[in-house]
């Protein structure tokens, strides 16, 4: 478990920055230039990755188990599971209404994701991790609208056709997850 921990405080320190030091983020930024502080800021989060995927792996070895989900929950994590993968799709799709409207729809998407796997898993080494993914997507998404707000920010509007790209992309790459990858990567075969 410490692994898991250590690795879920360099990724998602690292990726709290904004939301705690922004000015602290913009003088770095200067002083180490773009390509050098994304060369830092990629090295930190790979370092906390590895360690969060490692940790959580060896955290699966010796469960603990605090509750037992009933089994609908599970195909709810599934329906929410494939609702955050179009948003997060919307994050990168242009001129989409999800981005118009939330602004922010990756983080609203890491949201569902954390959600959906604390309803289906009832295991501490579970709620350690997706407790704390959803917790810092709740605080930088509030965080990231505040600021929006204060710039006045305004996103593209959005066209029928970048919804529809956006629906496309996020549905086939959570079949694609779901059905093969989630398997091979993490162990478990949700369908």
């Amino acid at each position: 478990m410490t692994l898991l921990i250590i690795g879920l405080i360099l990724f998602l320190g690292v990726h709290s920055v904004r939301i705690v030091a922004d000015d602290w983020r913009s003088a770095q930024l200067a002083r180490l230039g773009e390509k050098g502080w994304k060369g830092l800021y990629s090295l930190v989060s790979l370092a906390g990755l590895v360690l969060i995927v490692w940790g959580y792996g060896q955290a699966r070895m010796t469960p603990v188990d605090l509750w037992s989900p009933p089994l609908w929950t599970r195909h709810l994590a599934s329906l929410l599971t494939l609702l955050s993968f179009i948003l997060i799709a919307a994050a990168y799709v242009p001129r989409n209404h999800l981005k118009q409207r939330i602004g922010h729809p990756m983080l609203a998407g890491v949201k569902l994701w954390a959600l959906a796997h604390l309803l289906a898993n009832g295991r501490l080494a579970d709620l350690v991790l997706f407790g704390a993914f959803l917790a810092w997507a709740v605080a930088d998404f509030a965080v990231a609208r505040r600021r929006d707000r204060r710039a006045g920010t305004q996103y593209p509007a959005g066209m029928p056709g970048g919804d529809v790209v956006t629906l496309i992309a996020g549905t086939l790459a959570w079949a694609v997850f779901a059905f093969y990858l989630h398997g091979w990567l993490i162990g478990v075969r949700p369908f």
